[in-house]
Formats: structure tokens, sequence, C-alpha cells
């Protein structure tokens, strides 16, 4: 295998081309974005013509933008997919990230080719597939612990991707079909229903109640902030946030913050064995400081980076329950008074508070007006005091929407300039200015300035500060003066007008000689003859969805093909979604927990368990020899008549 690469890649989301330039701005080595249709977004498509926006902001810092082509496609719609990959390609796009093996059997543009959390890739076996048959980057499950990492890479040498930040989805992904059973709305041609996030009563086998309306299957979000320098040495390179659905203060925020931690990360060993570098061009300031914990979240995990921990689940409420700020003193006719934690705390009219009320649910407390009452607070809510259940005196109450925060991210935020060194000299005709950027890239410019209209400075040193001054005005460039280095044959006076014109030109032909520099990202050759997968069967499980795909898995050597669940006509009951988080285990009903426990070792067993919604009712089965537990569960009658009907 080749070396380890040091470039590390910050890899941001957007929602929309917007979004995606600050993403960039904010520091961001590549951007995720949705085309106009086959993203596993629904809700989140662009129009070509914003995604070459975004690419040409974007190239200015070598900033690449990969586009999602991610959802498992019909017959019907290959066509329609190859169209617009080359529509992104002449847009300028850098890469596909794709999920439908039965692209690669179609006639693409030379584009790289990414591997989408949908591939569901946990093995180094299926990883070493993908790279071999053409796929450049690929995403690693999010359910791996760092030595199972460090075994992938021990196999590939293509670039591994890893999710750091963002909501969780409790599945494998790829390998949830609750929302396409229960709905028709398919997770893997983007319309999940998120069934995930539903409050469920859990019962056992003798119809027990074991939890009452948890949320049991709804995941804290992830952060990896204290795990980057583990999952550098694991073999991580592309360090991914969750995201296309979010806003562009989440997107600021979760970026910069990334950024700072990973340009820390590559300063701290610059100087060792093996250094570490950026993806991307130029640094990033910011006129905030970055906090995690400002934007939506249902509280943090790392999940299984560290091994299998119990307290991975947002079980009371898949809402932001925000963080502590103080709790109620009084209760006025209109009004509360609060007793900050924290002196220095600032409350301000609109912010979002909220609390548990006794039944363990999130009440939302937003805020009218707020006024300082001595060292307290006096809060006016917007609702009606009768309308806010179980508010008393000595709750806790936890702020979960900052105003002054979302101002702040409302405005520009962040600046991100290219570092050049500039050398000043004269000729024997004028003048001339030679801009070399951080990547190497140099420009010239030349004005003339005739000897007749030369004149000496009377102070030398005097004369040096204006030539430094109206060199180092950068303006709305992308660069920034590091030193200027002055070459004059005698201390020539150069009139400001004639210096901003010299600066101008050389900055406008640096811009055009990094373009010309620019590449596109090679497209990975796939291995000849064709490598085998690494099973010569494949289930539902493998979402095969179109002719093409079926092909592809065939010239691989797969010899029974089940179509995609989402094909399927006919079916009883199924693993509806399958996932390393075990009820079980967070409830401490696991049967390894209970080893070694005096008095209960042999009387707990992993019986199947019920999860019940309304009418919904799902089984929960355990497999315990891959500590894996499967949601269980039937089509829907409607649904599976309306597959039917489009099946006709």
């Amino acid at each position: 295998m080749s070396p380890p690469d040091p470039h590390l890649e910050l890899l941001s989301p957007a929602r929309d081309a917007d979004i995606g330039i600050e993403a960039v701005r904010h520091g961001a080595d590549a951007v995720y974005i949705g085309g106009p249709s086959f993203g596993a977004r629904s809700a989140a498509d662009n129009r070509v013509q914003d995604i070459e926006r975004l690419a040409r902001f974007a190239h200015r810092f070598n900033s690449r933008i990969f586009v999602t082509l991610n959802t498992i496609l019909r017959d019907d719609e290959l066509e329609g997919a190859r169209k617009l990959a080359w529509q992104l390609y002449e847009a300028g796009a850098d890469a596909l990230i794709i999920q439908d093996m039965g692209l690669l059997e179609l006639d693409l543009p030379p584009l790289q080719l990414h591997a989408s959390t949908q591939c569901d890739i946990r093995t180094p076996e299926k990883a070493r597939f993908l790279q071999d048959v053409g796929l450049s980057q690929i995403v690693l499950a999010r359910e791996l612990t760092l030595q199972q990492i460090g075994q992938i890479r021990a196999q590939t040498d293509c670039k591994l991707e890893f999710f750091v930040h963002g909501a969780l989805c409790v599945a494998y992904s790829g390998q949830c079909y609750i929302s396409q059973a229960h709905t028709g709305r398919s997770a893997n041609r983007g319309e999940c229903s998120q069934a995930c996030r539903l409050p469920y009563q859990v019962l056992d086998d003798r119809g027990r109640f074991v939890a009452h309306d948890k949320h049991v299957l709804s995941m804290k979000d992830n952060n990896q902030s204290n795990n980057l320098a583990a999952l550098v040495d694991a073999g991580i390179r592309s360090f991914k946030i969750e995201g296309r659905y979010k806003d562009m203060a989440y997107v600021k925020n979760i970026t910069a913050h990334y950024r700072q931690l990973l340009d820390a990360l590559i300063g701290e060993r610059q100087d060792g064995a093996q250094p570490l570098a950026r993806s991307s061009s130029g640094e990033s300031h910011f006129t905030f400081k970055p906090d995690p914990l400002q934007n939506f979240n249902r509280e943090f995990t790392d999940y299984f980076v560290s091994g299998r921990q119990i307290d991975i689940g947002a079980f009371d409420s898949p809402k932001n329950p925000g963080q502590a700020i103080g709790h109620v003193t009084q209760i006025g006719p209109n009004w509360i008074e609060l007793q900050a934690s924290d002196p220095d705390t600032v409350l301000h009219n609109g912010d979002g508070l909220c609390y548990y009320n006794l039944q363990k649910e999130l009440c939302g407390l937003a805020i009218n007006r707020a006024e300082r009452n001595g060292k307290r607070w006096r809060l006016f809510p917007k609702d009606a005091l009768a309308t806010l259940p179980d508010l008393r005196k000595d709750l806790e109450v936890n702020r979960n929407r900052d105003l002054d925060w979302v101002r702040v991210l409302e405005k520009k935020s962040a600046e991100r300039r290219i570092g050049v060194w500039a050398q000043l000299g004269d000729t024997s005709d004028g003048l001339t200015l030679t801009l070399t950027d951080e990547d190497g890239h140099s420009a010239t410019a030349q004005a003339a300035l005739p000897a007749s209209e030369r004149q000496l400075s009377k102070d030398p040193y005097a004369a040096q500060v204006p030539l430094r001054e109206s060199i180092g005005k950068m303006g709305d460039s992308i660069f920034k003066l590091l030193e200027l280095h002055v070459q004059f044959a005698q201390a020539w006076f150069v009139p400001v007008s004639l210096l901003n014109r010299l600066r101008r030109d050389a900055l406008e032909a640096l811009e055009a000689a990094r373009a010309l520099a620019f590449a596109r990202l090679p497209r990975r050759e796939a291995v000849a003859p064709p490598v085998p997968y690494p099973s010569s069967s494949l289930s539902y499980l493998a979402n095969v969805f179109n002719a093409s795909a079926c092909a592809f898995y065939a010239r691989h050597g797969v010899q029974l093909i089940e179509p995609a669940f989402e094909a399927l006509q006919e079916s009883g009951e199924v693993s509806l979604m399958i996932t390393k988080h075990c009820v079980r285990f967070s409830l401490s009903l696991c049967p390894k927990q209970a080893k070694g426990v005096t008095g209960v070792q042999g009387t707990v067993k992993a019986e199947p368990l019920q999860l019940v919604n309304g009418k919904e009712k799902l089984t929960l089965r355990f497999d315990c020899k891959a500590c894996e537990m499967h949601v269980v569960g039937k089509m829907k009658p409607s649904v599976r008549q309306q597959a039917r009907t489009n099946h006709d």
C-alpha cells in the first residue's frame, strides 16, 4: 500500500449554494451538495447553475465540490442520471457521491466517484472491493471502532472518510426500510419519514412494559471533537460533517469548530515524522468563537469509536434540550424569575428556553422579554403561564436558542485569505510587482514610470511606508500580504495611483494563474479483470433496484441477486432495520451485562422485545454473536399494493 496521505480534508454539507460558499469561507476543504435530482435528501435539491456558481468560488481556494447522486435508481431513471452526471461535470463538480452500482455500467464523465454512506462499508473486504471497482473515496460506517477503521486502512489505499459530527441514523446506513414499509417513502431514495425519532412503548415477550413512551431508536448527535488525532492515526483523511438539511448558522459554526481543531492538529505535527497538511488553500478568520453547543443538538456521543457505551441514546426527547442556565426562583402572574447559574449569563428578548416536565417531556419556554432584576432575571414568556405544564419553583431551565448568538452568525462571520509574498522592483522604464502565493503560483505586473517622471525621496525610510500600505491593500481579493521585499536601485518616490494599479493588475494575474493551474481530480481506474464481490449472493439488503446494478454484480461474480426491498411486491416479516445500537444493552437488559452479577446470571436472556407506537408494531430481535439488533416488521398492505401497481 502507498504511504499515508498527509492531507486532511474537512468536508462540510450544503443545503444550497449560498451555504456552500459560507462553508468554504469558514474553512471547508470540500463541500457536498445535492443536484437537481437523485440525491438522498429530497428536500435539498439544487440547480446545476447554482452548483456551477459554488464550484467557481470553491476552486479559487482549491476547495472541492462533491455532488450527491446517491439514491437507488429505477431502470427508467438511469439515462436521466447519466445526463445529469455530464451536466455536473461541465458545471465544474469534482466528484459524484454514489450508492447505486448500476451507475458504473453507464457512460459517465471522467469524474471522481465516491462511495456514499448508504453503501454500508463495515469490512475490509467490501472497502477493498469498492476501491478496486474504481471508487476513489469511501465513507465508512459510523458504527466502526478505531481498531476496525485501522483494519480497513491496512487493506486499502483510497481516501477514507468518516462522519465526525451531526445527527446519527440508528440503522446501518442503507439498511433501514421502516419508512418504505410503513409509508412507501424510501430512505434509499431520499424520503425517510424518520420513524427512529418517534416515541415507543417497549414490551417484553409477555406483554409487560419495559419502557413507556421512550424514543429508544433516537440517538444523541455525533461529536468526534476529542478523537480527531486518533482517527488520523487510524487512517481517516476526510472528516465529514452531517447536515444537508441544516441551516447557515449550523454550517458556519461547526465548520469553523472543526477547522480550528484540524489546524491545531496539523500545527502540532508539522515537524513530526509524518507531518500533516490541509487539502485546500488559505486561512479562515472568524468574528465569533465556534461552539457546537450553540447549534441544535440532542446532546453528544462519540458513538462506537471507542467501543460500545451505554449512554448513546436520546431516549427522553429527539428535540434540542439546550444547556442548563439556571433555576426558577419565583413565578408571577405573567412572568417567571430565574437565578442564573453563572452570574455572567445574559438573557435576551427572543431567547428560547426549555425544561423537562414531570413526565420527562421537553417543554418550550420562548421568551418575549427579558429584564435583569438585581442578580436575577425576570422573564416574560410568549405563551400564557397556564399553558406551560409543570412550571414550578426550583425547576431547572435550559437555553436552546441564544438570539444574540443567532444574530452574530446572520452577519458576515468569516474571511478566508491566501497568503502572498510580494517583490517590488524597478527597471529602466518602470516598476514590476511579482506576487507569489503559498501554493507556489506567481504572477508579475508591470507599470511604466519614465525616467523624466521619477523623483527621489528625501527620506528613504519614509518612502517605504506608502509602498507597503498600497501593496498591502488586498481589498476584496482572496489574498493577504505576508511580506513585501523592495528592490529599488534608488529610493524612488512612487505615486500611490501607480502602486494601486500595479497591485490590482498583479492580483488579477495571480488569480488567473491559479485558475489555469487548477486540476480536476483524477478518476480511479477499475482493476482488470473485474475483481469478485466478497459474496456470491445478495439479499434485498444490497439495494439492487435496476438491471444495470444486476449486470454490475453479475460481472463481479455474484450468482444470486434478490431485488431491493423497494421492488418487493410480496413480503412477510423481514429486518426493516439493522443496527449496532441495542435497546437491551441501553436498558441494562443485555445477557452480557448480567455475567458475574450475583443472583442475576442465567436469568437475563436476549428474548425479543416489541415496540409499539399507536397501531404500528415492530419486533426487536437480538443477534448476540454479531452484537447487532434487528427491527423486524412487515410491509403495510397499502404500500404492497402500491408497489404492485408501480411494477405493473
